[in-house]
């Protein structure tokens, strides 16, 4: 071949090579294709505003109960008996800015990735109900005070919805790259909060159901190495088996508000940790694990010693079993905290107040062990800790919380969309939908506390994306991308498709 012909051929080659990249930089800098976003962008600008003025209003972040306990992880590195360790070492790794407004600002940027990754999975929807399903992340200011407070729930609520839009968004059989990221993100989330245990074998579950076996037992294996590995750290540690060592303790808590020992009729040992009082004349759950008067806390040593744990186990156990209709209407009840209108105080009137963007600047957590640690959160921050409170920007924030939240209602609705849509269109598919695992995931996020401990408002918030993008999924059925697709290419499309 002469010369130039051969340099010819390389050119071309050369050209067919770059034609992707080409592709991909045209698309990026076509006008219309941001036009075709605009309604998500300016969902998520205004998200972004919001966040900003959160980092202008309260500075450096807002404190929590729990906080204390992760920052000292952080200095200590070992496991802790009520929480894992994930999100303390989210800190550590943010630790070399020595600064508790940048954990604040990664997390405010893990909101706004959750909302763009709930866009990004929806979009075989119309993109208006894509970009409605991110208002509740990008626009709702729980999420965005949640997101402020130094607790775990903003990175949990982001690795649980990147594994389940990873999931959700597969058309064809899985990578196993795409399979093992699955994996790592959930034992990342079950290390994060040990309520995303049951999500492992759900996003398994839902390869059996596509019979994907392999893949299923791929991500078992990847997500569960992690976590045995985290569980023989938590063994060498304290000769336990498990994540934790309070799940006994939160069981017996939760029980508490329902278990009649007259009923019951505990032997010697677990009679101690009876209530006289009647059901409804006791305190919430969570006061059974913190307050010194106790029945559990007034027992010889720390509340979560293996002894104390393994009595408080047995008599939850017990409690169940020989009230089961009891305990379904008590976690029936405190499920349904999650939908009533209002926000009413719960589970006390403290931590109800953390939940709100504050007038006066708050002191330090005042029930122990919240105070534990404080002086390593001053050595993690490299000067004094606390929040500074700076108007106008707070009062605008206060403002905006007391009108823009997600009522509970509404969250049923969304929640109802899925099966409702699935009853109405009534398709003969045999494989499972692909809004499945997000809503399954969502539903699983909902009960799971209210069956183990007790309701939280901010249990419920990463749920809230889950659910809407499970609802967007449901809206159109992917048969319209299918036929775009053979537009597209000139295929011609059947008849008897309904868009």
């Amino acid at each position: 071949m002469p010369e130039r012909q051969r340099e010819d051929v390389r050119v071309m080659a050369e050209t067919r090579a770059d034609r992707p990249a080409r592709r991909s930089l045209a698309r990026v800098g076509d006008p219309s294709r941001w036009r075709r976003h605009g309604w998500f962008l300016a969902v998520l600008a205004l998200g972004t505003a919001l966040r900003a003025l959160a980092m202008l209003g309260y500075r450096p972040a807002l404190w929590f109960p729990d906080s204390y306990t992760y920052v000292v992880t952080v200095f200590r590195p070992r496991p802790d008996l009520v929480r894992p360790a994930g999100y303390s070492m989210f800190l550590k790794l943010l630790e070399p800015f020595h600064a508790f407004g940048m954990v604040t600002a990664a997390q405010h940027l893990l909101g706004l990735a959750t909302g763009a990754l709930i866009y990004r999975v929806a979009r075989r929807a119309p993109r208006w109900v894509a970009t409605l399903a991110t208002v509740p992340v990008l626009l709702d200011a729980y999420q965005i005070e949640l997101e402020h407070l130094l607790v775990s729930d903003t990175l949990f609520m982001f690795l649980v919805v990147a594994a389940v839009a990873l999931c959700a968004s597969e058309r064809r059989a899985p990578a196993a790259g795409r399979v093992v990221a699955i994996g790592l993100l959930l034992a990342a989330a079950t290390l994060t909060r040990t309520v995303g245990q049951p999500l492992i074998v759900l996003l398994a579950a839902w390869y059996v159901l596509r019979g994907r076996l392999r893949p299923a037992g791929l991500l078992l294996a990847t997500a569960l190495v992690p976590v045995i590995a985290y569980g023989a750290w938590f063994y060498a540690t304290y000769q336990r088996v498990g994540l934790v060592g309070a799940n006994g303790v939160f069981l017996y808590a939760r029980t508490m508000s329902f278990a009649d020992c007259a009923r019951m009729d505990p032997p010697p040992d677990l009679r101690v940790l009876c209530d006289p009082r009647p059901p409804e004349r006791r305190p919430p759950s969570q006061e059974y694990i913190w307050a010194k008067d106790s029945p559990l806390v007034l027992l010889p040593g720390i509340t979560f010693t293996k002894e104390t744990d393994d009595l408080a186990g047995r008599f939850a156990r017990l409690a169940i079993t020989s009230q089961p209709l009891d305990y379904a209407a008590s976690v029936l009840s405190e499920l349904g905290r999650t939908f009533t209108w209002g926000r009413p105080v719960y589970p006390d009137p403290e931590i109800y107040g953390y939940y709100q963007f504050p007038v006066t600047e708050p002191g330090p957590p005042g029930r122990y062990p919240a105070q534990v640690g404080a002086d390593y959160a001053k050595l993690y921050e490299r000067g004094a800790i606390g929040t500074e409170i700076v108007e106008p920007y707070a009062g605008w924030l206060r403002a905006y919380q007391s009108l823009v939240r997600l009522p509970g209602p509404v969250l049923l609705g969304v929640l109802l969309v899925p099966p409702v849509a699935a009853v109405i269109r009534r398709s003969g598919r045999r494989r499972p939908a692909p809004w499945l695992v997000p809503w399954s995931a969502a539903v699983v996020l909902l009960v799971t506390p209210a069956a183990a401990a007790e309701f939280d408002y901010r249990y419920v918030l990463p749920a809230v994306p889950l659910a809407c993008l499970a609802a967007a999924l449901s809206i159109r059925p992917d048969v319209r991308r299918q036929c775009e697709s053979k537009k597209e290419f000139g295929d011609d499309i059947p008849r008897n498709v309904q868009l």
